[in-house]
């Protein structure tokens, strides 16, 4: 394969929901650019990106797939991404490297949930898209149902540059009104005819073309004095026109499809030369915020999107040269760690085929191999050449589950192939809590998880148990205690003692600290001698107050009373969760000058920490999570009366682009297997994310079971 230079380099993204015929498209582009002679299907299980055993068992993509295509003298770069939001972390990665997307639409399902979230995702990373309306022979097709649906979500940004005759079983063609011809197809492999427009459609055509004039001018304004003046644009300025506003997305190019039959994939191909972005057009942020052209002659840099350990090869590093030119054997560095490689070799990509090339020129996508230490979201650059690009940012999760290898023997290997799948995947998150004593598996829904289950048991023979994780909750307290503690022991030799007097009370956001209390009914004001504040690594505050008068305790045992009451905040003395924002003063106690020693003093503060804290109101605080829930209006009410047994509360409701909108706030005790919840209930239209907001006290009843709870537990043990 010759090298291609930037400006002939089209990188571009597949999306789309679950069954709108991303796969089928890039058969069809692999097949028009000469990489295959056949074209493969998914019920086939012979698809280019489809390839892993797991997707053809589920006949559908689950991993972002880099293909190629040469096509017109250009290079098409494709990633073939997921419908699913489950496994969004692909089309996340593919939205780095690539510069324009190709919006699937089903001809039978109109705009769904899943297209809306593609179409989100791309406005936000700046992606321009075409849309396809696939599957236009298919038995329920319907344009104007497409076309309704359509503007309801995009409003005014679809333009139609194509529109269908026959659409159903019978569709072999369409009417290009950019180019003022029918296209007519022959058979199932994209044999066309290019014939004059029938007259029957010779008025809706000259139509559509009139308002595709009008919008092409909107955006420049040469085009717009030259259609006042002569009311007509040429073929080339019409492009130019569309471009502009594509590229601004404002404009929804609309094309017709039927990738099974490669009716439409060849006009696509070649109005994304003439019209999309090249990556020259594209500048790149860098970690510091600056923006980085993508050219030629350039220092070289590339970045790397993706990582995947694949059979015969080991590890491969997916990456986009972002500029100069890559040549084997070049010696790069990563500007972040200063670590040295060399790209001993380099691949372009069509699924599991890797064609060796000797370099590759800015912009271009391709992949390397034995990479020491460049994983996903590492720059490598020519050495002093100090441009490190900013990190792709994946989504929250939304899922989560404990899990744990049913062999104790196991648990290691499993931890070394769930780190292997986080290093491919990153919105696979893993992680040992010491705080709940388990290891937390994080992904973006149940779909998503048992991926990972099935990896587990099926390509690492791991035998593994997922169960609903702990949560972590927080203790506090609501009003002010004192207590007290003595710790005494004798047993021949030096002995251990020390006593502790302390005042515990809440730290309430706005109210200031206070040196005036009631103890023992008494009036009392503490004198502070000093104060520490720790801001917690688990949230929250302690503030200590040394308030210790007259010397009954000598200075040096300060330190052995901080520690022993941060010792019980580690382990809160209702259910043994962490503690937060509580004041402790120290204002009174005793030691002896012989038997006083820090563990003494560690205990007895532990002690009345621990006592105080029961008297002074305490409270059991859970996570909050703020939650947004996107969903068709005819489910609305069923996903209301589900939040709400969710202990939700609802903080406001609105509509989206033909969507009702809900924004909840909800304790993550009722979040697990939210994602499926509401996928059965919402017959998988629905949409949500979620992200932590704060901790509130539990409800008294909830408090109460938690207790019981913790105390059954305690028995056990």
């Amino acid at each position: 394969m010759k090298a291609y230079s930037t400006q002939n380099i089209r990188n571009v993204v597949l999306l789309g929901s679950t069954k709108s015929g991303k796969t089928t498209l890039s058969e069809a582009m692999l097949f028009e650019g000469k990489v295959i002679d056949r074209r493969g299907t998914v019920e086939t299980k012979n698809t280019v990106s489809d390839n892993s055993e797991i997707e053809q068992m589920n006949q559908r993509s689950i991993y972002a797939t880099p293909l190629y295509a040469e096509f017109m003298d250009t290079k098409f770069n494709i990633i073939d991404t997921p419908g699913a939001d489950d496994f969004i972390g692909g089309a996340v990665s593919a939205f780095k490297v690539c510069d324009t997307g190709v919006l699937l639409i089903n001809a039978q399902q109109g705009v769904e949930v899943g297209t809306e979230i593609f179409a989100r995702y791309a406005e936000q990373y700046g992606i321009p898209l075409i849309v396809g309306i696939n599957q236009l022979d298919g038995e329920k097709a319907s344009w104007d149902n497409v076309l309704e649906s359509m503007k309801e979500a995009f409003g005014k940004k679809p333009v139609l540059i194509q529109y269908p005759v026959n659409p159903g079983p019978s569709f072999d063609g369409f009417i290009d009104v950019l180019k003022m011809k029918y296209y007519h197809f022959k058979d199932d492999n994209g044999t066309r005819e290019d014939l004059e427009i029938p007259e029957e459609h010779r008025a809706e055509a000259e139509e559509l073309r009139s308002a595709l004039i009008e919008r092409a001018a909107e955006y420049d304004d040469t085009l717009m004095e030259k259609f006042f003046e002569a009311g007509e644009l040429s073929e080339d300025e019409i492009r130019k026109g569309i471009g502009i506003g594509c590229k601004a997305g404002d404009v929804l190019p609309v094309f017709c499809l039927s990738a099974k039959k490669d009716i439409g994939v060849k006009r696509l191909m070649e109005f994304t030369i003439k019209v999309a972005s090249s990556p020259a057009d594209r500048k790149a942020l860098t970690t510091d915020g600056k923006e980085i052209e993508c050219k030629q002659d350039a220092p070289t840099t590339l970045f790397i999107y993706k990582t995947a350990v694949e059979q015969h090869l080991g590890e491969v590093a997916y990456f986009k040269v972002m500029s100069g030119e890559l040549t084997e054997g070049q010696d790069l560095e990563n500007p972040e760690t200063g670590d040295k490689e060399r790209i001993s070799a380099i691949y372009a990509v069509a699924g599991k085929k890797k064609e060796k090339v000797s370099d590759l020129y800015a912009g271009d996508i391709g992949c390397t191999v034995k990479l020491r230490a460049a994983r996903t979201n590492v720059t490598l650059a020519q050495p002093g050449c100090d441009i490190a690009y900013e990190h792709i940012k994946f989504p929250a999760s939304k899922f989560r589950t404990a899990i744990k290898a049913k062999e104790q023997k196991d648990e290691e290997k499993m931890g070394e192939a769930l780190g292997k799948m986080s290093a491919e995947d990153p919105t696979i998150i893993v992680e040992y809590s010491k705080e709940l004593k388990q290891t937390i598996l994080q992904g973006q829904g149940e779909q998503h998880i048992n991926i990972v289950k099935w990896r587990l048991q099926n390509e690492n023979r791991i035998e593994i148990d997922m169960f609903a994780p702990k949560i972590s909750y927080r203790e506090t307290i609501t009003k002010v205690a004192v207590a007290s503690y003595r710790h005494k022991k004798q047993s021949g030799g030096a002995g251990q003692f020390g006593e502790v007097h302390l005042l515990v009370c809440p730290i309430v956001e706005g109210v200031e600290a206070t040196n005036r209390f009631k103890i023992d009914g008494k009036e009392t004001v503490l004198n502070i001698k000093s104060k520490e504040s720790f801001d917690l690594e688990w949230g929250g505050k302690l503030e200590f107050y040394n308030c210790i008068v007259g010397g009954a305790i000598d200075a040096r045992f300060m330190p052995a009373i901080l520690k022993g009451i941060m010792e019980k905040m580690n382990e809160g003395p209702l259910t043994g969760s962490l503690a937060r924002d509580i004041r402790v003063y120290v204002f009174d106690g005793k030691m002896h000058p012989v038997d006083s020693n820090e563990i003494s003093f560690v205990l007895a503060a532990r002690n009345a920490f621990k006592e105080a804290f029961r008297n002074a109101g305490p409270k059991i605080m859970e996570p909050i999570y703020s939650l947004e829930v996107m969903t068709p209006s005819e489910y609305m009410g069923a996903c209301m009366s589900d939040l709400q047994n969710r202990r939700a509360l609802i903080e406001g409701m609105g509509s989206d682009k033909g969507f009702d909108v809900i924004k909840a706030r909800v304790p993550l005790a009722e979040l697990y297997k939210y994602s499926t919840s509401l996928s059965s209930l919402t017959s998988g239209s629905a949409t949500f994310n979620m992200q932590f907001a704060d901790y509130q006290p539990v409800p008294a009843d909830v408090q109460e079971k938690l207790l019981k709870a913790y105390a059954e537990q305690d028995t056990e043990e």
